[in-house]
């Protein structure tokens, strides 16, 4: 029995303490899954979902791929954040060309701020206990 191989392009986003591995398979018809469900349960708002729909707006391919997203950690706004990446980073490798136009976007920057760990002696990262003078 011959095994079927599956024309697939890999694309891994980070944001925040989440990590999106994202699988571009040409031929499809604009379905994008995330963990097994519609990008539409996955993340409740508009606001989330968007992210993962520009970079293929920015290069006109919305309904040219089925996009298979595996992520994980964090919360909903960076796994979000982490989508979007992954996808773009996917379409280089599915077409080199199509960089100048992600970057112009700013599509391939990786959002470098990350959660700032709680200090010893304080009450948060940043946050004193009151001060009293008396």
């Amino acid at each position: 029995m011959a095994l079927r191989k599956i024309e697939q392009y890999l694309g891994t986003g980070r944001r925040k303490r989440s990590v999106a591995r994202v699988f571009l398979r040409p031929g499809g018809s604009g379905k994008i899954t995330v963990n097994g469900r519609e990008l539409e349960n996955y993340f409740p708002t508009e606001a989330l979902r968007m992210p993962a729909r520009v970079p293929l707006q920015t290069v006109e391919m919305t309904d040219r791929f089925d996009i298979l997203i595996l992520a994980h950690g964090g919360g909903v706004a960076g796994q979000a954040g982490a989508v979007k990446l992954g996808i773009a980073r996917a379409l280089i490798q599915f077409n080199a060309e199509l960089r100048g136009a992600l970057k112009k976007a700013g599509l391939l920057t990786r959002d470098a701020r990350e959660h700032e760990r709680k200090k010893y002696g304080q009450k948060g990262a940043r946050k004193r206990f009151q001060f009293s003078k008396r």
